[in-house]
């Protein structure tokens, strides 16, 4: 092998570990995916979704069931800002329907 092509070798070795070191430092997002399921029976699934902050679940009326596919757990909050006293845990691989007569989710914050 030359020199050259050893050197080249070398530097993209190194270009690869600061590309790679630069994008986790971004941002974390929770590993898998969240489904819910709206009044209609609507599935939206989010794949891969940010840990940091407040998540509104997108629909109008709120959402009945929840289905947590990641590898962290969530909270739920029948507010659109993950506020309330009212909320609830959702470990990793589990799911919840809201009890009839409960009010739907809105949103949801990553407990980490």
């Amino acid at each position: 092998m030359s020199v050259r092509r050893r050197l080249t070798t070398a530097a993209g070795a190194v270009l690869l570990t600061f590309a790679v070191a630069g994008c986790s430092s971004l941002g974390r997002s929770m590993v898998g995916t969240l489904s819910y399921e709206t009044e209609r029976e609507v599935v939206v699934t989010v794949t891969s979704p940010s840990v940091n902050g407040c998540h509104r679940l997108l629909a109008p009326s709120g959402v009945h069931r929840v289905e947590n596919n990641t590898l962290v757990d969530v909270r739920l909050y029948p507010t659109p800002d993950c506020k309330g006293e009212h909320n609830i845990y959702l470990p990793m691989n589990t799911s919840y329907r809201v009890a009839p007569g409960a009010l739907p989710w809105r949103s949801y914050s990553v407990i980490h």
